[in-house]
């Protein structure tokens, strides 16, 4: 519901009702920054409003209440995120923190089920979760199945069960039963998939990005494949969007041929809260490029990367990131996957809702933002003479948030400026937008293309009906 105030102020309202059935819950927001609450209680006669965060500067969840006493998570004081509480007798409210902010560790989600405050963080850009009785104390964890994401834990206040889903890169969307008194987890209810997921193997590794700034990224691979193998290298870094774990039959079909995927966990994203991404925003976006390039030299280096087998991709703000660190470090990769990229750093305001963008990237009619924007612009960087590895932009006929004419340009100047013999070409698909919606035939036939391009120039073939079932095959270049 959207209420105007009496100085004209649009605010957000939403509104729940306590387990309890006794206090309602106001939630108001102008939609950025934070939100107020207020709650009632519906057992007084008179349903009085009775605020408890008054400003709208920093974000407040009620969790839950037992009594009078209410449960709350915030980031008030604490970027990560804690728990406080509050009780309603008292004639003067006040928050008491009963579980601090954790190092390194972004509170994603915190339910009071079964007599005990339920947490799960965002630790290293993976899930994991934390048991505290209701005085604050710490009551162990729940041990997880693997690397992966869960998605919160739903259940009744009173009942000893819990759900929760679970997916990661070697593991389809789950969903598990956990009986929180027993502490003894079991799979609800699991989907069939055509693949051996024994056979896949997720690491996590971390390497220092050229400031010393400590990186996370995940590595995925057949148990088998022993590195160095053909990689795809996979970067996002911005909007404070956090790169997770998660089931994805595109990726997989990339570890079943032979290649590893890695996912780098760069600055800009919110795997460690608002830091992160400020440290990778506006006047700090060549951090990103820093931390992409520095784990393509980490995968080389580590020997995961074949020498010669290293692609990067990346899709809208990634693919801004992939033309970019390709303009700074031609030599440092095999073959680029640049989709629906933002590739004309001077002009993206004038396109469609390109202004949205102004907060992350800059105003580039500000001379100072002008400068920092033109500085890394994959379509003004493009320097003739250069060999750039094998370059495969993707695009749509209707995409309206990273509009077309950024790939058109940008693969233009670069197949102008090129002095080399690898292929730099586009694929456009129709009646298609930024992504959202595509139909599955669609997405297919784009990943397909993607990884037979990919697999051609770092030397990557499926086995044939003559050769190991479990050996990737090179290509000789």
């Amino acid at each position: 519901m959207v209420h105007e105030t009496q100085n004209g102020q649009l605010l957000i309202q939403t509104i729940s009702v306590t387990p309890d059935q006794r206090y309602a819950v106001i939630s108001s927001s102008p939609g950025a920054g934070g939100n107020a609450l207020s709650i009632i209680d519906l057992k007084s006669p008179d349903w009085n409003l009775r605020p408890i965060v008054s400003n709208y500067t920093h974000n407040w969840v009620v969790i839950g209440n037992s009594g009078t006493r209410f449960f709350l998570a915030t980031d008030e004081g604490a970027e990560l995120g804690k728990v406080v509480t509050t009780d309603l007798s008292a004639p003067e409210l006040e928050f008491s923190d009963l579980i601090k902010e954790q190092e390194n560790r972004t509170l994603i989600d915190v339910v009071l089920l079964g007599g005990h405050l339920l947490i799960t963080y965002l630790t290293d850009a993976k899930s994991e979760t934390a048991r505290h009785n209701l005085d604050g104390t710490s009551d162990g964890a729940i041990e997880l199945p693997g690397i992966g994401l869960v998605s919160g834990f739903r259940g009744c206040p009173n009942d000893d069960e819990a759900f929760f889903l679970f997916t990661g890169y070697n593991a389809p969307t789950t969903i598990y039963r956990y009986e929180i008194a027993q502490r003894d987890l079991s799979v609800w209810a699991k989907p069939e998939v055509p693949i051996d997921l024994d056979r896949i193997t997720v690491e996590q590794h971390f390497y220092n990005s050229k400031d010393g700034t400590r990186i996370p990224m995940l590595v995925v691979r057949r148990a088998d494949v022993q590195p160095p193998a053909p990689t795809i290298l996979y970067g996002y870094g911005g909007f404070g969007i956090s790169m997770v774990p998660y089931y994805s039959p595109a990726i997989l079909a990339w570890v079943e041929a032979g290649g590893i995927y890695a996912i780098a966990n760069l600055r800009g994203g919110g795997e460690y809260g608002k830091a992160w991404h400020n440290t990778g925003r506006l006047k700090n976006k060549q951090n990103v490029f820093d931390d992409f390039i520095c784990a393509a030299e980490y995968l080389r280096r580590e020997s995961i990367s074949a020498t010669n087998g290293l692609a990067i991709q990346g899709e809208s703000n990634g693919g801004l990131l992939v033309g970019a660190v390709l303009n700074q470090r031609p030599d440092l990769f095999s073959v680029a996957l640049a989709g629906v990229g933002v590739m004309d750093m001077i002009r993206f305001g004038r396109f469609t809702n390109g202004q949205f963008w102004i907060g992350e990237y800059g105003d580039p009619e500000d001379e100072t933002d002008f400068h920092n924007v033109l500085s890394y612009s994959p379509y003004h960087t493009i320097r003739p003479g250069r060999c750039y590895p094998a370059v495969l932009v993707t695009t749509a006929d209707t995409d309206d948030r990273a509009v077309p004419a950024h790939s058109f340009k940008y693969l233009a100047a670069l197949q102008a400026a090129d002095s080399g013999d690898k292929p730099i070409i586009l694929r456009v698909d129709t009646r298609v937008g930024h992504g959202a919606g595509k139909p599955v035939a669609k997405q297919i036939d784009e990943v397909a293309d993607q990884w037979a391009f990919a697999a051609h120039w770092v030397g990557l073939v499926t086995p044939t009906d003559h050769d190991s079932a479990h050996e990737p095959q090179r290509i000789k270049q």
